[in-house]
């Protein structure tokens, strides 16, 4: 990246030299410190490839910048030196930042583990040392160090990370739990089921890992038949130089011929055909939100036909709100129910006491002082509010009826998390609570089955009633619900084998391989993890779900510019070919009919800068 950097650097000062006319020496100079500077390391790579006996195109680059200054085109040399060398700067920063985000990725399990011996007695050992049968402790606050089920004690288990679940997953004997995800406020026992490099996080930096290095090969269309024409342009300026030489023309006029043709059939011309609209679309969108990450993403972007949404953190918000009130006894209305179930959870700092907590406030509820609040890992709290002994928590573990059953039933058919409110112990309310929804989601799901053709999918670790729920708020019929990461990924796998080009949205941790898997992986920049950023080929920075059709759009659009460049480009370079191969090509006009195609070229993609472009991808998104 510095050489790259530095190569530009030194091509802006020569031209900035050139422009006003200053001593050309200084001009020469700097134009060949930017050639050392940036023609370094593709050369040198292009000549490690030629003993593989594969021509890479950076070498022909580099060699086509040698023949320009050879023949007094310094400017034009440096320019293609410093577009090949960013363009592989920025690849070579994308995918060490990705290696660096799985590593971290790993360490979210903790380094060790507290292992209870068969005389009883506790002892840390390193968590890749964890053996299946090995009985664990973990502690309020601690991080679960292997895949495990719970053998004794209670409490709730934050695994948003794994399953991507937007609240802390109540546990007791017989469940399941993950390596790397949170201990709430009790303690565990756990019986280890797998081994550390065995472990569904380490199944995620594997399954990230592999689907990167798969797609690490995905090229511009322009950049697949590079090594093709690489081929063609040396054997014709080699044939250009040498048959005339061989028929009598002076050593002079066949190489002058031969470096007038090289510049001429340079891909220059053709490859700013290609990276001006791409990279003018790409700036447009960075002003509206979305950060794509490279040209290549960009125009895959237009090449999508299904889109897969995560739910928690893309389609919902994350946050837990109050959706219902139901009162089972007639002494308490909704207002009283709710402020004594948020008194009681005032002190409690679990994400549904602040759901309930913050419902009171929207209602100015006053909050009486509670005493003798008690918290009950995995299972609730209570607390005395006044003359009153309110408890707040899971029906699972408090004394429920028939009635209270029923309306419990039919709130979790609906996917909300149903919380039972109860006084001296008798069950006098029950609250509804879910994820909330973003505005702006149904409009976004209604705007990418329109710009793909297809009704997009539901792809979630979350349990089926909720997710059905959600589905049919948004305008969603595809719904697959209780994944684990690697479910995910064998989701959108299947979708690709019908045909699809699959772009997958998501957040956490959880969403990494399948962002990584799909064709495009979008993250949404607000609530995403660290890893799923990095895996993402495009980051809604701004957490707008509608800028996803619309840069879809926008990718269309830029893509139909590059087209219309590539046959303004071919038509230049047909022209002065022919030119210069059945006649005499002066080079001055050579050199002006290519820089004119260049300069018409780059305008013309330089028009999806406007923001009357971005507008018109939204209509049409």
């Amino acid at each position: 990246m510095h050489w790259a950097a530095l190569a530009l650097g030194l091509f802006l000062l020569g031209l900035a030299v050139q422009l006003a006319e200053g001593p050309h020496w200084i001009r020469w100079v700097l134009y060949l410190a930017c050639y050392a500077a940036g023609g370094w390391e593709p050369g040198l790579a292009g000549l490690r490839a030629l003993r593989e006996k594969t021509l890479d195109v950076d070498l022909l680059m580099v060699v086509a910048a040698i023949g320009a200054a050879a023949i007094g085109q310094l400017t034009d040399g440096a320019l293609l030196i410093v577009i090949f060398a960013t363009s592989g700067a920025l690849e070579a920063l994308a995918t060490a930042r990705t290696e660096d985000s799985v590593r971290g990725l790993l360490d979210l399990a903790p380094e060790t583990a507290t292992r209870i011996d068969a005389d009883g007695r506790e002892q840390t050992i390193k968590a890749a040392d964890v053996e299946v049968g090995d009985e664990l402790v973990v502690r309020p606050g601690a991080r679960i160090p292997a895949d495990a089920t719970v053998i004794g004690g209670a409490s709730e288990v934050d695994q948003a990370t794994i399953t991507g679940e937007p609240l802390p997953v109540d546990k007791n004997a017989g469940d399941e739990v993950f390596a790397g995800t949170l201990n709430g406020t009790g303690a565990l026992r756990l019986r280890v089921d797998r081994r550390a490099e065995d472990s569904v996080v380490a199944r995620i930096a594997n399954l990230v890992e592999e689907a990167s290095r798969s797609k690490a090969r995905t090229q511009l269309f322009i950049e697949k038949v590079e090594q093709r024409y690489s081929l063609g342009m040396v054997a014709c300026t080699l044939a250009v130089f040498i048959v005339p030489l061989l028929l009598g023309d002076p050593l002079r006029r066949a190489l002058l011929r031969a470096m007038t043709f090289m510049i001429v059939a340079s891909p220059c011309a053709v490859v700013l055909a290609t990276m001006p609209p791409l990279l003018a679309a790409i700036a447009n969108a960075g002003r509206h939100g979305v950060l794509v990450k490279s040209a290549v993403v960009m125009e895959q972007l237009g090449a999508l036909t299904r889109i897969a949404f995560d739910k928690t953190g893309t389609l919902t918000r994350g946050t837990p709100e109050l959706a219902e009130i139901h009162s089972l006894d007639p002494r308490f209305g909704e207002d009283e129910l709710l402020r004594l179930a948020a008194a009681a959870e005032h002190p409690s700092e679990h994400p549904l006491a602040a759901a309930i907590v913050r419902a009171a406030g929207a209602r100015s509820l006053a909050l009486p002082v509670v005493d003798e609040f008690t918290a009950h890992p995995g299972r609730g709290v209570s607390a005395r509010v006044g003359d009153r002994f309110i408890g707040v928590g899971s029906p699972a573990t408090l004394l429920t009826e028939r009635t209270t059953s029923a309306v419990i039933d039919r709130l979790q058919g609906h996917g909300y998390t149903a919380v039972v409110i109860t006084c001296e112990n008798a069950p006098v309310g029950v609250l509804g609570i879910s994820d909330q929804i973003r505005r702006e989601a149904p409009a976004a799901v209604a705007a990418a089955h329109r710009v793909t053709g297809r009704v997009p999918v539901l792809l979630t670790g979350d349990n089926q009633a909720t997710a059905l729920r959600l589905a049919e708020q948004v305008g969603i019929a595809d719904v697959r619900a209780e994944l684990l990461p690697d479910d995910k990924v064998t989701a959108v796998r299947a979708l690709q084998a019908d045909g699809a080009k699959v772009a997958m949205v998501g957040d956490g941790i959880n969403d990494a391989p399948a962002l990584a898997a799909a064709h495009t992986g979008i993250a949404m920049g607000g609530a995403g993890s660290d890893l799923t950023l990095q895996t993402a080929d495009a980051v809604v920075v701004r957490d707008d779900l509608t800028t996803i059709p619309t840069v879809i759009a926008l990718s269309r659009q830029a893509r139909r510019v590059v087209v219309a460049n590539l046959s303004i480009a071919a038509t230049f370079i047909g022209i002065l070919v022919i030119w210069d191969l059945i006649g005499t090509l002066p080079l001055p006009l050579g050199v002006a009919g290519h820089e004119g195609s260049t300069v018409i070229v780059g305008l013309n993609g330089l028009r999806l800068l406007r923001a009357t472009v971005w507008r018109r991808a939204a209509r049409h998104g």
